[in-house]
Parts: structure tokens; sequence; C-alpha cells
């Protein structure tokens, strides 16, 4: 079967129906301060929207020759969308749906002029996705029987967020806390951090996990410090502490810290940052994204390397969509799915989803079994990027 045509799409969701649960108070996004890489400057210091691209999100539609279609989701928009359509898309039209491991290594070798890391590995995800989901289609089966079928019966879930109370009353028995301070707050954020982690502590009770959330916001001593203090409060794992770059910067973090896992991930692109990462043995718990890393495919080789040298791989918000839940069903050293929650405490996270989402319950969570992702979305939904 060839491939008849590739777009970048947009998904324009139609209004949802029913009636809306009023939620208790705003949740914790609507004002909360998270560290993050442009934390020194004090303009941008507060809230990551004020510097971030307003680009959106990106659907990548791969039709073939008898008229099934597959889709792929990624992030930042219109540089993303001239990639697949202006590059990958002329390219590949005409090749094989099937030989989706061929069509990645085009993409990669193909975008070697202007860099195959970043935006392009979020093209190269997008098309991959989309191609997955395709050939799930054209052989009636979900993606995880595609890749050998579940490892598990169900999919232990975090939820990631600073509404603990929430979290709990949901059965969430992990919880991952966006971390507020870095290297700008000196002494007072090293205390209000830890306070925070403190008071979490207290809230869950020895029998719920506690991770934090760095996001890229701190240099070596930095997190050396915190991880000292945070030691009496038995986290789980400390996560993107540094930008992704410095991986010697990670080396000497895990030569300090050996009390608590470490974790990242979500900002490195396709398979070779991991290798490396694997190779000086200086993470405990790889994270990449799937609409960003380059996709299932490259996904799938992450777990591998990562289970030859023993380690976990649990996806960046991979809990929170189809595609990171198939990934994390069917890999046996992925056994934990992070879902990230932004929705106002007392709305139940079903609420406005489609009906082919899949919800955790107590802590627990199944993908779809439709074919393909099951993603529930209906082509004309779909409309084409430039449009």
């Amino acid at each position: 079967m060839k491939i008849k045509e590739i777009r970048a799409m947009r998904l324009n969701m139609p209004p949802r129906e029913g009636s809306r649960t009023p939620p208790r108070r705003q949740p914790w996004t609507a004002d909360a301060e998270v560290a993050n890489p442009m934390s020194k400057y004090p303009k941008y210091k507060r809230h990551r929207s004020s510097w971030m691209p307003g680009w959106g999100g990106v659907c990548v539609k791969v039709t073939a020759e008898d008229g099934t279609w597959g889709l792929g989701q990624t992030s930042f928009g219109r540089p993303v969308a001239a990639i697949i359509d202006d590059h990958f898309a002329p390219m590949l039209v005409g090749e094989n749906c099937f030989a989706i491991e061929k069509l990645w290594d085009m993409m990669f070798r193909m975008s070697k002029p202007y860099g195959s890391l970043g935006l392009t590995s979020c093209a190269i995800s997008g098309v991959d996705l989309a191609l997955w989901d395709l050939v799930g289609k054209l052989k009636g089966q979900p993606v995880y029987e595609l890749l050998g079928g579940p490892a598990r019966e169900k999919i232990f879930t975090y939820a990631t967020g600073n509404d603990i109370d929430w979290f709990l009353e949901l059965g969430f028995k992990a919880v991952k806390l966006a971390c507020p301070y870095g290297p700008a707050d000196g002494l007072w954020g090293l205390k209000e951090n830890e306070k925070l982690v403190a008071q979490t502590r207290e809230m869950v009770g020895d029998d719920v996990e506690i991770m934090l959330d760095c996001y890229m916001a701190f240099d070596i001593d930095y997190t050396i410090r915190l991880a000292q203090r945070l030691r009496p409060y038995k986290l789980k794992w400390i996560e993107e502490f540094l930008i992704p770059e410095d991986i010697d910067g990670h080396v000497a973090v895990r030569q300090a810290v050996n009390w608590v896992s470490l974790a990242s991930g979500e900002h490195e692109y396709t398979r070779w940052p991991f290798k490396q990462l694997i190779e000086k043995r200086c993470l405990d718990i790889l994270q990449p994204d799937i609409h960003w890393v380059g996709g299932l495919s490259e996904c799938v080789k992450i777990c591998h390397i990562a289970d030859a040298a023993g380690l976990t791989v649990i996806l960046h918000g991979g809990g929170g969509n189809q595609y990171g839940l198939h990934l994390t069903y069917a890999m046996p050293n992925s056994p934990w799915a992070e879902y990230f929650i932004a929705s106002p405490p007392g709305v139940p996270l079903a609420e406005g989803k489609l009906p082919s989402a899949s919800i955790p319950k107590d802590s627990f969570i199944v993908p779809n079994d439709a074919p393909g992702f099951g993603l529930g979305i209906e082509e004309e939904w779909l409309v084409p990027f430039w449009e």
C-alpha cells in the first residue's frame, strides 16, 4: 500500500456538549510560578508563557492510496508544518506506508542540511505517529499489538501538578510537583522549595511517591544543594534539573547525588543523546516525549537501548494521550505513565474529553483498543494547516 498524501493539518474540535461541573477553585496553573531556563531574567521569570512561542500544535494526516488515513500530533506550529509540507511530504508520497523504519531514516537523512534535531525532530515525530496510526487501521489492530502486545494489564499513573489534595482525592498514589524557584531566588528559594516538598510529604504520608520537576532551571551547584536539603523527604526522583545539552553537568550531579534517582530527557531529540546519557550512567530514568523525540519508532529504540543498560523509560506526558499509552503498554521497561493535570479541582478528569480518551482511575490507566491509536478524531475536524 502506497502513500497518497501527507499534509500538515489543524484540529478544529466541535464544541463540547453536556453540563459543566463548577470548579471548587482555580487550578494550580492559574498563577503558579514555575522555575524555568529564563528565570534568571526578571522580566520573564514568573511565567513560561511570557517567553515561549505561541505556535500551537500541528497534526499530520497521512493518507494511503485506498483512502485510509492515520493521524499524528506534534508541536511548534508553522516552522514544523513547513518542514512537513515543503520537504517531507513531496519526498515520501508514493513510498510504501508499511516501511516505517525506512521512512523515518529518509526524513532523518534528508534533513541533514538544516539539522535533524529540535523542530525537525518534532516534524519527524508527527509523520511517524501518523504512519503507525495508519498501519494499525490498515491491519485492524491497536498499535500496542503491532509492538508485540501488552507488557502489563494496566499502567501505573502519576499526577503532575501542585493541586495535591485533589490528586489524592482522585486516587493517585504518586505525584510530581512543579518546582517554583531556582538559583535566581537564592537561599530564600531553597527554603521555599523545601517547604513545598515538606508540606506535600506531610499531606500524602509515606505511602505516596513524590517527584520534583525542575524544568531545566538549575545549575550543578543548585541541584546538589537542593537535593541535599530534600533528602529527608524521600523523593522518588528529581527531574530535568539542567539544560539538556550539559551532559557533563549531569555526570557531575550523578557523582555528587546518590540517594535519589535522577530523571530527564523530554527535551532531547532522537536516540543519540539518550545513548550518550546511558553510556555515561548519569540518569536512572529516561523521559523522551513521543511527540518531539522522533515519534513512536524512536521511543521504541530508546526503550531497547535503555533496557539493555537496566534503565527505566517513563515518557514525558505519556499518560495524557493514546500515543504515549500504547508505547508504555507494550514496553516492559516503561512501568509508569505521567498524567499532567491543569484542570480545576472538583471537575472530573473525563469532562470535556473525547469518549475515546483514557482516564486514570485509582492511579491506573489502559489505552484505547481501537485500531491504530484509537484517537476518536473525525476526519471532518481536520483542516489544512495553511488555510
